[in-house]
């Protein structure tokens, strides 16, 4: 449709900061690599954050959906691209993820400290974001798969910035296979579109019947192929260590934007069908519950501080989904009310993960940078060293838990009412099953508020645990400030939820244009929320200071924390991470499989004792990998095609085309 003068602005700051993005990386390859280029980076960065979050702004508020063509110069029809209330959403946090992400490596990763792979990272970072306004910006299908391939690599070259470490090197490998395993189902997924719409370009609302055998096959293709980069389980497992091993500020894109492609892409792929069959929301419903409950218990088991947060994200992806899968199954069934309390709710939450996810991300690259160590038990007292990332970190925790006065919980509120408006919906199983989800909903909310007490706890209270993690200083100003406006938005949200009421709407309704008559405003009680949200935080405040106040007036006395009853306690006294999960990881053994190394004290003269546990990615290292080593052995006849001469290659691809041909000439 033709751009209205709001739209065309929009499209435009939106293109600005395509560029802005792009051009990020170059004053690092051009000029000397110094500070001074470095922030210039940094600051080109910045401005395309601050144009691009004014045109998605802009497209949130004033919600009228435009598209414009470019030149291609290739034969797969026009090269569309558009802004509409849906791709404004998911526009809006990656602008200010990327942003923040920008300042924070000034700090975290200077180029006075890292001069071989300072201009490497910021080019790629820049890459990265531009590739990701690219993607949701596209219409056309193939410039959204160019957007994703380069999306792809970008992403590699980023995370294996230290491409010294081997760790860093496998993890960037298993990441790039996945990567294209699913890039392999997109493109099934996106020929089957075109075979079905007869263009290259996303369908319009409801313009495809989902009841088709070919529906039914661009469903599970893109499942497929979106659930390896969102994360699903049981296709997850290049996520964790890419995660731990990437840069923290690039472990913060990869988790607070990166994953939510995958989510953009099923959400713009299912506008397309109306007449959605029931199995299609179930399936989405129950990987969301898998993902959810396993992704937080795999979180519990973890030692290191950026696996275990890579792990949540599993977690939130399966609360995502969870809030998808909700309304599909209202789309099936057509009930408007749990359509738009299941979408927005999901879509909340790609916000509010984005965020608080990225907080988390970037306040643990702060404690890494001071103690020198990702490992949990390492750490200890780090809060009374780091009192402001101890903060923000805080902050993190509480909205990942989806606790008040903070945003998370405000999107899982959603997801809930989505559930219990199922309930006098109407019967069978189908119906059942997203009341059936809210205990379990419930239960990865306890389980996540366990495994970040277990955090806190061993990380910033006590004492350090060895003198060579004791010292530090709280982290510069550069990598504070980005946490500051982080920790602001997650309380924004959650003290003030009805300002995301109106956007929100409009993302749902650039879902699908016939829920016009619902509102969120009118479905949920953002008043009362906020009342209790800001209730909730004064009496916080009022309660510390009056603790505070009698606390003054009483003699003070000194003692070692963690006692545990002795007189001159030791800090190997103090929980580790392994013995306060130990309970929870036992509930989920048969899944998780933990391994033990118990050296125990025998005899008159005792050696000393020693226990040590390892949670294995267990998807990974049971399923994936034997079955690759059996494929392996088993294809050995197969490979002895590949003779290494080319006219023998020549020859299979004259074969390949004589064979394409005749089938498709049939």
């Amino acid at each position: 449709m033709p751009a209205s003068g709001e739209s065309t602005i929009c499209i435009i700051l939106l293109s600005l900061a395509v560029f802005f993005q792009a051009a990020s990386g170059l004053p690092l390859l051009v000029l000397r690599r110094s500070d001074g280029s470095q922030r210039a980076a940094a600051g080109l960065m910045l401005a395309g954050s601050l144009l691009g979050s004014a045109g998605a702004l802009g497209a949130l508020l004033a919600p009228t959906a435009a598209v414009i063509e470019i030149a291609f110069g290739l034969p797969f029809g026009v090269a569309e691209v558009g802004v509409d209330p849906l791709s404004a959403l998911f526009l809006l946090p990656m602008f200010i993820v990327t942003g923040c992400s920008a300042v924070y490596g000034v700090g975290y990763w200077p180029a006075r400290k890292h001069p071989a792979n300072v201009g490497k990272l910021t080019f790629f970072l820049g890459l990265l974001a531009a590739a990701l306004t690219t993607l949701f910006l596209a219409r056309n299908t193939v410039l959204f798969l160019i957007a994703w391939e380069i999306l792809a690599f970008a992403a590699y070259f980023a995370l294996t910035a230290e491409d010294d470490k081997l760790q860093v090197r496998e993890a960037g490998i298993l990441y790039l296979i996945c990567a294209h395993v699913g890039t392999l189902a997109l493109f099934a997924m996106f020929s089957l579109l075109k075979g079905a719409t007869g263009a290259y370009l996303f369908p319009a609302q409801g313009a495809l019947s989902g009841q088709t055998g070919v529906a039914a096959a661009i469903f599970v293709t893109a499942l497929i192929g979106f659930g390896f980069k969102a994360g699903v389980m049981p296709l997850h497992v290049w996520l964790p260590s890419a995660h731990a091993n990437a840069p923290s500020h690039i472990s913060a894109v990869l988790s607070g934007v990166v994953l939510k492609t995958g989510i953009y892409g099923m959400v713009r792929v299912f506008s397309g069908f109306a007449d959605l069959p029931i199995w299609w929301g179930v399936s989405v419903l129950v990987l969301g519950m898998i993902s959810g409950v396993l992704g937080v218990a795999f979180a519990i088991g973890q030692h290191d501080l950026k696996r275990l947060l890579a792990y949540h994200s599993i977690e939130n992806i399966g609360i995502i989904m969870m809030g998808l899968g909700t309304a599909l199954i209202g789309e099936s069934r057509g009930s408007a009310v749990l359509v738009v309390l299941g979408m927005g709710g999901a879509l909340l939450h790609v916000v509010n993960h984005a965020v608080f996810k990225a907080l988390l991300f970037l306040a643990a690259g702060s404690v890494i940078h001071s103690t020198g160590t990702r490992q949990i038990d390492l750490m200890g007292g780090v809060g009374r060293r780091l009192p402001f990332t101890s903060l923000f970190f805080l902050v993190g925790a509480v909205a990942i838990c989806g606790l008040p006065p903070l945003n998370g919980f405000v999107s899982e509120l959603l997801v809930y009412l989505g559930f219990f408006s199922a309930i006098p919906a109407g019967e069978g199983i189908a119906w059942a099953l997203p009341a059936l989800a809210a205990p379990i909903l419930a239960l990865v909310g306890a389980l996540a508020v366990a495994c970040f007490v277990k955090v806190y706890g061993v990380v910033f209270l006590g004492t350090p645990r060895s003198e060579q993690r004791a010292a530090g200083k709280e982290a510069p100003a550069a990598m504070l400030w980005p946490m500051a406006l982080l920790s602001l938005v997650c309380a924004l949200i959650g003290l003030a939820p009805g300002v995301v009421a109106f956007p929100l709407t409009s993302a749902v309704l650039g879902y699908q244009s016939s829920l016009e008559g619902q509102r969120l405003s009118a479905l949920v009680p953002f008043g009362w929320v906020s009342l209790l949200a800001v209730g909730l935080l004064v009496s916080a405040v009022l309660a510390a200071g009056y603790l505070r106040r009698r606390a003054a007036g009483q003699p003070a006395a000194v003692s070692g924390t963690w006692g545990c009853g002795y007189l001159r306690p030791t800090a190997r006294m103090q929980y580790s991470a392994s013995s306060f999960g130990a309970m929870l990881v036992g509930w989920f053994s048969g899944v998780l499989c933990p391994e033990e190394h118990r050296k125990e004290v025998a005899g008159l003269f005792p050696e000393p004792g020693k226990f040590e546990s390892h949670l294995p990615e267990t998807v990974l290292e049971r399923i994936y990998l034997p079955l690759l080593e059996y494929l392996h052995v088993k294809s050995a006849p197969v490979r002895k095609l590949q003779h290494g001469k080319l006219n023998i290659y020549i020859f299979y691809t004259f074969l390949t085309l004589v064979v394409l041909l005749v089938a498709t000439t049939r």
